[in-house]
C-alpha cells in the first residue's frame, strides 16, 4: 500500500467529471499504466497540483491510499517524482485549507517553490510564507510572480 494525495476539482470531481466520495474504495478492471488507466495520484502533494489549475480554481486536495497493481512514474526532466497510477484507490481524508498550508509551510524550499507556483493563495497565506522564509529571497521572487503576476520577479 502507497500513501499519498490525489487534487480533483471542486465537490471532488476528477479530470473526467466522475465523481468520487470520501471513504470509498475505487477499483480499476484494467490493465494499469500511469497516463493511461488505473487511479492516478501523487506522494508528494504539490506534485498533485501539476494536473490542475490551482491558481485559478478552487481545488480539493485528499489523502489517498493505493494497492494492487501499482505503476510508479517519475518525470525526472519536470521535476516530478513518486506519481502513480494503481488499481485500488481509497479516499482517506479530504484536507482543509490549513492543513494544506501547513503542509507547504514545512516543505523544502525547492518544493515550496513549486506549491507557490501552482495554488491560489490567501494574501494571510503569502505573509506566513513571507514571515516562515525572511532569509530566502527565490521563495519570494516565486510569490511575487506566480501569486501577483509580477513579470518583473526575477530580474535582478
Amino acid at each position: 500500500m502507497v500513501e499519498g494525495y490525489k487534487c480533483f476539482d471542486k465537490g471532488l470531481i476528477n479530470r473526467y467529471g466522475e465523481k468520487f466520495e470520501i471513504g470509498k474504495t475505487y477499483h480499476i478492471l484494467d490493465v494499469v499504466k500511469f497516463g493511461s488507466k488505473g487511479f492516478h495520484f501523487c506522494k508528494h502533494l504539490e506534485d498533485t497540483l501539476r494536473y490542475f489549475d490551482a491558481i485559478k480554481k478552487e481545488v480539493d486536495i485528499c489523502l489517498v491510499q493505493g494497492w494492487g497493481c501499482i505503476d510508479e512514474y517519475e518525470d525526472e526532466y519536470n521535476g516530478f517524482y513518486n506519481m502513480y497510477s494503481t488499481e485500488y484507490l481509497k479516499l482517506s481524508k479530504m484536507l482543509t485549507r490549513e492543513e494544506i498550508l501547513k503542509y507547504a509551510l514545512d516543505l523544502p524550499p525547492y518544493r515550496l517553490s513549486r506549491f507557490i507556483s501552482l495554488f491560489k493563495l490567501s494574501e494571510e497565506e503569502i505573509q506566513m510564507i513571507y514571515d516562515k522564509n525572511t532569509d530566502n529571497s527565490y521563495v519570494k521572487k516565486m510569490i511575487l510572480y506566480y501569486q501577483y503576476g509580477n513579470k518583473n520577479a526575477f530580474d535582478n
